[in-house]
């Protein structure tokens, strides 16, 4: 027997009308599966504010002519030692920098150093992207299932040793 409820929803025309252009525009096979990774990725959003390590990227594009910016941007980072483990660079033009800084830990240090360095004098824009470790989602969450529907990482790291591939993996 499926495990599937049905439900139904009252929406306004118009936001009705926005749902299915976002749904055909994602090229969902139907709105349902649509719908249900919202729901889906609203959960995560909710697990992330509870988690103590989440993994995150930054990314930063900024004037490299502002005045002492590139020293500032780093000073920040070191004020964040433990949450910043990795730092991309890339010159976009005679002008423009683009930098990716991959860092976890607890959702308050990792938005508080992404609005640090968003309010640095010369950055133009930051965004910020973030994701449990997975930790918690093998623990046993509600989001364990979806994880393992996404993402299989025991067949990920399988497939990598066979092909010579490595990881870095800190220590916790």
């Amino acid at each position: 027997m499926s495990n599937i409820v049905r439900l139904s929803l009252s929406l306004e025309k118009p936001l009705f009308d926005q749902l299915e252009a976002l749904a055909t525009a994602s090229q969902y096979g139907n709105r349902s599966e649509f719908v249900r990774d919202l729901i889906r990725g609203r959960l995560v959003e909710e697990e992330w504010e509870d988690s103590p390590d989440l993994l995150g990227t930054i990314s930063l594009v900024y004037d490299h002519h502002a005045r002492g910016l590139a020293d500032r941007l780093t000073h920040v980072q070191h004020q964040f030692t433990g949450h910043v483990l990795a730092n991309t660079h890339v010159h976009l033009d005679e002008h423009l920098c683009a930098e990716m800084i991959m860092v976890r830990g607890a959702v308050r240090a990792i938005r508080e150093l992404a609005d640090r360095l968003r309010r640095e004098k010369g950055v133009l824009h930051t965004s910020l992207a973030m994701g449990t470790t997975g930790r918690s989602l093998r623990s046993g969450t509600a989001l364990a299932a979806e994880h393992d529907h996404h993402h299989d990482h025991k067949h990920d790291h399988d497939h990598d040793r066979k092909h010579g591939h490595s990881h870095h993996h800190p220590p916790s």
